[in-house]
């Protein structure tokens, strides 16, 4: 969940989803496709996903202590439990025990990490957690705790994280809602926590006035760092007005800068993805690399259905200038 209250293949699904043979374009010349076909449980916001050696895809999204639904072909997905189906004891002290917001999971060193956020609404006293599994199935995640936290003196917010590890092995961590954007701290491999080495904490990104911004995720492609971020307002139902942009560097700290060169520090992003047709308000995005190419994964407002919200998945090209394209 985000802070204004809701904050990965082979042929087979390749052709299900509809993306053979298209090609990467420009959003502003082609306009912005239609999400790929999903079925089954696919309610959900602030989707991450990840895929088992086994083949079997991990979807994990806001609510109830962390949904997690499972999927073999990532067009049908099944819902199958919570990681924590108790909640998080800690997270009392931030207003929310059974409701952590905006997971994100990754794989790394045989562990599967998955950082989420606990905050009440509109409120920047929140906190950044962090759970751990050798399978990320449900019943098998195991809590590590408090990694980063924010009060209401101040002018960032800790939710909304995103592990990065970058092309020399570092361990980044970015976060950030409204307030002063964007931020980003170093991570020790070891513990998940920060990093002892290097407190920093970096600005990467921030909007002026209205500061609505969040939901940050940096993936690494060619020789730049990409930072997607969402920006105006979620869970609104057919009046959300999320809408994806991005922005690059050649270092995890940044600065990053969108296609047209304005610092991402001073209001920049380049739009890949806005409200279209059935699809209202996209944003709450991950991003993640599967058989069949780079996947954009995030949730939108069905306007066919009221407002409900429903997974998106696409395909990332990219164009011959490096910068990503939804297709």
């Amino acid at each position: 969940m985000r802070q204004w209250m809701w904050r990965s293949l082979v042929a087979g699904p390749l052709l299900a989803l509809g993306l053979a043979g298209t090609m990467a374009v420009p959003a502003a010349a082609a306009g912005y496709p239609n999400p790929g076909t999903v079925t089954g449980d696919v309610s959900v916001h602030d989707p991450s996903m990840v895929r088992a050696a086994n083949g079997t895809y991990y979807l994990f999204s806001t609510h109830q202590g962390i949904e997690i639904r499972t999927s073999t072909d990532r067009i049908h997905f099944t819902r199958d439990g919570s990681v924590f189906p108790n909640g998080v004891s800690w997270a009392s002290a931030y207003g929310t025990i059974t409701d952590p917001w905006a997971p994100d999971v990754s794989f790394h060193n045989g562990t599967y990490w998955l950082y989420y956020a606990v905050s009440s609404f509109g409120s920047n006293h929140s906190a950044i957690g962090l759970a751990t599994s050798s399978t990320a199935a449900p019943g098998s995640w195991h809590d590590q705790g408090l990694v980063y936290a924010s009060k209401t003196t101040d002018n960032f917010n800790a939710i909304d994280p995103a592990l990065l590890v970058d092309s020399s092995g570092r361990w980044w961590l970015s976060f950030g809602s409204f307030w002063s954007g964007i931020k980003m701290i170093q991570i020790d491999p070891a513990t998940g926590k920060q990093a002892a080495s290097n407190t920093t904490r970096y600005s990467i990104a921030q909007r002026p006035s209205p500061d609505a911004e969040e939901a940050s995720y940096i993936y690494q492609h060619g020789g730049f760092y990409y930072l997607f971020v969402s920006f105006d307002y979620c869970c609104r139902g057919v009046n959300s007005t999320y809408r994806i942009m991005v922005g690059r560097s050649t270092s995890p700290s940044g600065p990053y800068s969108d296609e047209s060169g304005t610092a991402m520090t001073s209001g920049g992003g380049t739009q890949i993805l806005a409200t279209h047709g059935n699809v209202i308000g996209p944003g709450g995005q991950s991003v993640m690399h599967d058989t069949d190419g780079d996947l954009l994964v995030y949730h939108y407002y069905a306007a066919s259905q009221n407002g409900t919200p429903e997974l998106g998945v696409n395909l990332l090209g990219w164009t011959s200038a490096g910068w990503p394209s939804v297709t």
